[in-house]
């Protein structure tokens, strides 16, 4: 099918976690900052966050008040409304937002990091999703994809991200359920590794939550300054 070339760019411990207090620690501070350098020059075209990466990286947890909007006849799946034109560059923030629980307050994500900030906002949703929160997004012109009944269909959602928005390479960041749901339906093209020298914590989360068995090529391995190693692998 017609979709984006996904690459799977996450920091991760050498036991494979993807979330925790690890990622504070003063020792992986170099490692994470060769891991956004890394993200920079991808220079890919989009990246993708699910629902709880985007409120603990951009949206500070804030919720959308949909007190002041009227509902509306819900969107069938295959909807996608899009204000991308209106921005001075093609280069997309994707917020995999299954309820439409983000609270946003303009359609560009705000962020010091250039591999980051003035991305366009583009909010995949389910048909589950308050009818109002389509008129939220639509006032703040952020665009958005109607891609799935009740759970996410992330190849129609790749479809449409390319086929609407012309999203050919993008970054898949996580979290844990995200990275998963990608890897489940086979979308994953290659994945971009920086693992850092420390082991994470019994509850922290994996690269891949309720993966399924799947083969990688490695292509490259690469140590870093910071004493991390960069792992590129290829799926087979």
């Amino acid at each position: 099918m017609n979709k984006p070339r996904v690459i799977c760019h996450m920091l991760t411990s050498v036991d494979g976690k993807v979330t925790g207090d690890f990622l504070s620690l003063a020792d992986v501070a170099d490692g994470v900052e060769e891991y956004y350098r890394i993200n920079r020059a991808f220079a890919a075209d989009a990246y993708a966050c699910g629902r709880v990466t985007m409120e603990g990286s951009f949206t500070g947890g804030a919720q959308p008040d949909l007190s002041a909007y009227a509902p509306c006849e819900g969107h069938p799946t295959g909807f996608a409304m899009d204000f991308s034109d209106e921005i001075d560059r093609r280069y997309f923030a994707v917020a995999f937002d299954r309820k439409g629980s983000l609270g946003w307050s303009g359609n560009l994500i705000e962020d010091a990091d250039p591999g980051y900030g003035g991305a366009h906002i583009i909010e995949i949703l389910t048909e589950e999703v308050d009818s109002r929160y389509y008129a939220y997004l639509e006032e703040r012109k952020i665009s958005y994809i109607v891609a799935g009944k009740y759970d996410i269909a992330v190849p129609f959602a790749l479809y449409m991200l390319q086929y609407v928005f012309g999203v050919n390479t993008l970054l898949l960041e996580g979290g844990s359920v995200l990275d998963g749901a990608f890897q489940r339906s086979g979308m994953i093209d290659e994945l971009s590794l920086v693992s850092v020298p420390v082991v994470g914590d019994k509850d922290d989360k994996p690269l891949f939550w309720d993966s399924v068995q799947e083969s990688y090529r490695l292509t490259e391995a690469r140590p870093l300054d910071s004493g991390a190693l960069w792992l590129r692998y290829q799926k087979v």
